[in-house]
């Protein structure tokens, strides 16, 4: 069946009319549909010093600040007189963060994140002192330090205006840790591996369980459950590599999602997904529209009449309402359900409204999803 839309189409059903367009299913690789259990990124964390600031710093009433800079001078041999403190306009008390990703050895280097956590207005120009990052087990595994890229910026004028474009308050540096500790990792000491699936789902765990037996042999793989796979791998390094590099190229023919209706109220949007059915339903979609004129006449009082001319207000009201209904049959698709809301001129909110409707009388065969 050939759908003709016109420039008068809303956008949302082109949208839904290239949802529904039939799709071939091509097998995928197993690369992009699971990940190898322990072969992680690991989050780090660690708190500095940037300085170097033009006068943008934390202000002096930040204890933390003043505390974290007294501790690195006296680290340095340089002691503050007690009593004495100092202002920290050109610096900054900032966090750390970073992604540690695996295999990754010491001396190698990872970008990191430096956001302010007083009340410095920008970073711009700063320089990040050496600092710690720490896994979640408290081990140290990179240490961070440079000059930061911030690509926020601020103006302030003398009357008190400002302009404020993105973010200032944070940054980033290119390669600005140093590993000095790997993230430990299950890969390099176990007899097999196990593939996760980023999309759990029974049809593509058994056809995945399947292709690896057909090409490495029986037995070789076996399901864990609907999410896992466990696969017999070489003990020694340099094999197990070269198995994996063979197993993550493998097809494998995904199973087809299940019925799904996804609705984001705040935008309008509608998303069904394919197999999604319905009941046999009646549906009848109607608007009511109210328009309200304000129009002004003049009042001419009377001959002799001793009146004054006025200007008068008058009101008109109109109410009137479209209504459209039509009939869903026993296995309708989603082409049969954007035609028929097509056909009554609905809007995506009127469709949401209908979906909505259908699923509270159980004639929605789909899960629906509303953000």
């Amino acid at each position: 069946m050939t759908r003709i839309f016109t420039k008068q189409t809303p956008a949302w059903l082109l949208i839904l009319a290239m949802l529904i367009t039939p799709v071939t299913v091509t097998a995928e690789r197993i690369k992009d549909l699971a990940s190898v259990a322990g072969v992680r990124t690991n989050q780090l964390i660690g708190y500095g010093l940037v300085v170097g600031l033009d006068g943008t710093g934390d202000s002096s009433s930040q204890p933390f600040t003043v505390q974290s800079l007294k501790n690195m001078l006296a680290q340095l041999g340089v002691v503050v007189p007690p009593g004495v403190k100092p202002q920290l306009k050109n610096a900054a008390a900032v966090m750390i963060s970073a992604e540690l990703p695996p295999f990754l050895k010491p001396g190698q280097t990872i970008d990191i994140t430096v956001s302010s956590v007083g009340n410095s207005k920008s970073l711009r120009g700063g320089t990040l002192l050496m600092s710690p990052l720490k896994g979640a087990d408290g081990q140290v595994y990179a240490i961070a330090q440079g000059s930061l890229m911030v690509s926020g910026v601020g103006a302030k004028g003398s009357d008190g205006s400002s302009v404020v474009v993105n973010i200032p308050s944070v940054g980033r540096i290119p390669n600005g840790a140093t590993v000095e500790r790997s993230a430990p990792n299950p890969f390099d000491t176990s007899d097999s591996i196990v593939l996760n699936l980023n999309t759990p789902d029974f049809t593509t765990t058994s056809r995945m369980v399947d292709s690896i037996n057909e090409t490495m042999g029986l037995e070789t793989a076996a399901a864990i459950d609907g999410a896992s796979v466990r696969v017999r791998a070489p003990l020694a390094a340099d094999k197990k590599v070269m198995f994996v590099s063979i197993l993550e190229n493998l097809t494998v023919e995904p199973g087809e999602a299940s019925a799904r209706v996804i609705i984001n109220a705040r935008t309008g949007t509608v998303v069904i997904g394919s197999n999604v059915k319905v009941m046999s339903a009646a549906v009848s979609h109607g608007s009511l529209s109210v328009t309200i004129a304000e129009d002004t006449f003049v009042s001419q009082p009377g001959p002799f009449s001793d009146g004054d001319t006025a200007v008068v207000a008058r009101s008109s009201i109109n109410i009137s309402e479209q209504s459209g209904a039509y009939m869903i049959k026993p296995g309708t698709t989603l082409g049969d359900i954007v035609d028929a809301v097509n056909r009554v001129g609905a809007s995506s909110s009127d469709l949401m409204a209908i979906l909505d409707a259908l699923k509270q009388v159980g004639a929605l065969k789909a899960e629906l999803i509303v953000m």
